[in-house]
């Protein structure tokens, strides 16, 4: 396997492209096409898509019905097919042919030498400006012809996959611009038939609003298809008689924009992505409805035929030609950061507001430290209480220092609790820990510097004890503060600590979207002023448990030297999660992310300062430390308490998104990392 190949790792480059046309000259246009191809050969394209009768002109109206016209496309697609010989890219090309008594409408598809077979359109447009069954006719009559072209009998239809031989999950269809907006697209039978890259060759002529509508309906299909939809419409060099054409192209993934050319451009452009066939798999896999809907339509979708074709995909490093998010559960644009964290917020208060309701209106008991966690917790039972029309002072926050507790962590406890108006109090551990500790003879209590996990669990079992009691006493219940990260991690101890509580606000929020989150409620003004200031103030520390003691000049004891960076392994767990990647594919996308803090986009407000690069080496051994611990961990996910889902990520429960037994091993995924991932960025 070549780790660096995007093609080694599922991926296919595709491109949609538009150019300027030569009304009625298909010599010179397939000149411009071939131009195109072998820009988008030298590229490492699959798949290039032109727009609908590039060869012509969509806007050549009568003269379509021209012997000298129709002969002329017969050369140029000749000439295509020749030229097309050592070319990596499938070339789909719109083109006008005859076909028995009728012309039809057609996109060519051409690899190597060979004409693969003809698409033609099924749904011809009459309509307003449209006058297309004038000179066409429609194809959905069709499904299984031939025809003769280039010298060789090639399948002929609306019914056609062409299915790559070398690049699992490759699988094109094609279909012409007005196939899509009817309500039964061909492209939809296609996708129950196994296309995963639809392509649509478009004429379109643009109007006002119409670009929107055309993104609305392949954004639509691609997601409604979980398949990538590939879209080339004409442009410059159509006649503006009546009309005008703006030469729009796009890439969409699952609903997702994987790359738009600009509009009414001067000369060719192309949208290029690398399409993630491992993703569309996945999709459709884990949507058991999919596969219920081919059997709903089993009769057309049996009928489709596949034409096979070997790519010869180029081997060794092509770049990566699609955004790798670096945080998968925080988006990079603001405004949808902005309203991501409103609904985040706003599903977490809704989910406890109702908890509470539902069971007679008890008080809440949250351990509060003054970190991330339990800072969002805290936030989120206030707003509760708020909604619930019910005093703050219904919260009960209690600081539980231990032997490593820091001043600063726990005046940021103290300020946010007085600032929001909750009943606040301190209770120290330390003298119940030291007994706890003397009990079991721990060396700790002879005076020796031992900080082990029975060290650390004896402090956080006593918290959590000491909050179910209380949560007892005064008519509560606990709520939990430990995110989804920690518990993909293990980073929590079981049973009487902090993997249990009575409801968890945080159990499906990632650690990476925490701190947007109370960014978020600060800059939003969810509070007072004082409050805001305090929790910009909690975003500025160090993530630590506090449960080991350090002396003075000393490093605090760090969760991520442990676990490793929440930023590489929330990544992981995305991927895992929601994608079911092999962990080859995440360190392939993890070094694409990452090994350059100056490329891409960072979340807005993340810390100039905090921004960092992982080289391959540190992405393979944190990787290794995630599988490690995932399912190490997973009897303590097996019994976690309620709590909401908040990302489409996913999340841990057991009752939701995530089944696993809790004896299973990583072994498979360990010999996968060390059979395919190199430990270094040379390649």
């Amino acid at each position: 396997m070549d780790f660096f190949s995007a093609y080694a790792h599922g991926f296919a480059r595709v491109a949609a492209c538009t150019l300027p046309v030569a009304l009625a000259d298909p010599a010179e246009n397939a000149r411009r096409v071939l131009a195109q191809a072998q820009e988008c050969d030298a590229d490492g394209v699959a798949v290039a898509v032109f727009p609908e009768l590039c060869l012509t002109g969509y806007s050549v109206d009568d003269l379509f019905l021209q012997d000298t016209l129709l002969e002329a496309v017969t050369d140029a697609v000749e000439h295509l097919v020749e030229a097309s010989r050592d070319l990596l890219p499938v070339l789909v090309v719109g083109a006008p042919l005859r076909d028995g008594h009728r012309l039809l409408n057609a996109a060519v598809v051409i690899h190597r030498g060979r004409v693969l077979g003809v698409a033609a359109k099924s749904y011809l447009p009459t309509y307003r400006e449209f006058y297309e069954r004038r000179w066409f006719a429609p194809a959905d009559d069709r499904r299984g012809a031939t025809t003769r072209l280039a010298g060789q009998e090639v399948p002929l239809g609306p019914d056609l996959l062409f299915a790559a031989t070398d690049v699992t999950g490759l699988v094109l269809h094609v279909e012409v611009c007005e196939d899509m907006w009817v309500p039964v697209p061909p492209s939809a039978e296609a996708a129950l038939a196994g296309a995963t890259v639809l392509a649509n060759l478009s004429g379109s002529p643009i109007t006002v609003a119409r670009a929107e509508d055309r993104r609305l309906l392949v954004r639509g299909a691609s997601q409604r298809c979980a398949a990538a939809y590939v879209f080339a419409a004409a442009g410059q060099g159509e006649s503006t008689t009546d009309l005008s054409w703006d030469g729009q192209t796009m890439v969409y993934e699952v609903g997702d924009l994987l790359a738009e050319s600009e509009r009414f451009p001067e000369g060719p452009r192309r949208s290029v992505a690398d399409v993630d066939l491992d993703r569309l798999r996945q999709e459709r896999l884990r949507q058991g409805t999919f596969d219920d809907n081919r059997r709903t339509h089993a009769d057309r979708v049996a009928g489709l035929r596949t034409v096979p074709f070997t790519l010869g995909a180029p081997t060794g490093d092509v770049g990566l030609r699609r955004t790798v998010h670096r945080f998968p559960f925080v988006p990079d644009d603001p405004e949808r950061l902005a309203l991501d964290c409103f609904e985040a917020y706003s599903i977490q208060v809704a989910g406890l507001e109702q908890r509470l309701r539902a069971i007679g209106q008890p008080k809440v008991v949250i351990g509060v430290s003054g970190g991330l966690d339990s800072t969002h917790a805290l936030i989120v039972a206030a707003r509760a209480m708020d909604r619930l029309g019910r005093p703050r002072t219904d919260i009960h926050a209690v600081t539980m220092p231990g032997f490593a507790t820091g001043g600063t962590s726990k005046s940021y406890a103290t300020r946010l609790a007085t600032s929001l108006g909750v009943h606040f109090e301190e209770l120290d551990i330390v003298p119940a820990a030291r007994q706890m500790l003397t009990d079991l003879d721990h060396p700790f209590a002879g005076g020796e510097p031992v900080y082990d996990v029975t060290f650390e669990n004896v402090q956080a079992g006593l918290r959590y004890d000491y909050l179910f009691r209380l949560a007892n006493h005064r008519g509560g219940i606990v709520v939990g503060t430990g995110d989804l990260s920690e518990l993909a991690l293990g980073w929590c101890t079981y049973g009487v600590g902090d993997q249990m509580s009575h409801y968890n606000v945080n159990a499906g929020v990632p650690k990476t979207l925490i701190q947007h989150l109370i960014r978020w409620v600060a800059d939003s003004s969810q509070f007072d002023d004082e409050t805001g200031a305090v929790l910009r103030e909690v975003l500025s520390q160090e993530i630590t448990p506090e449960l080991v003691p350090h002396a003075e000049g000393e490093q605090p004891q760090s969760t991520e030297a442990t676990v490793g960076p929440y930023a590489l392994q929330d990544f992981t767990l995305y991927h895992v999660l929601r994608r079911g990647y092999r962990p080859s594919k995440i360190a392939f996308l993890a070094w694409h992310a990452w090994h350059d803090e100056t490329a891409g986009e960072w979340p807005p407000g993340f810390p100039e300062e905090r921004r960092t690069a992982y080289d391959l080496a540190t992405v393979r051994a944190w990787l290794e430390v995630f599988c490690r611990r995932f399912f190490a961990s997973q009897f303590k996910r097996s019994a976690l308490p309620n709590g909401p889902k908040v990302s489409s990520g996913g999340t841990m429960s057991p009752r939701g998104d995530w089944r696993m037994p809790s004896d299973v091993g990583p072994a498979a995924w360990l010999a996968e990392i060390e059979a395919r991932v190199p430990s270094g960025d040379e390649r």
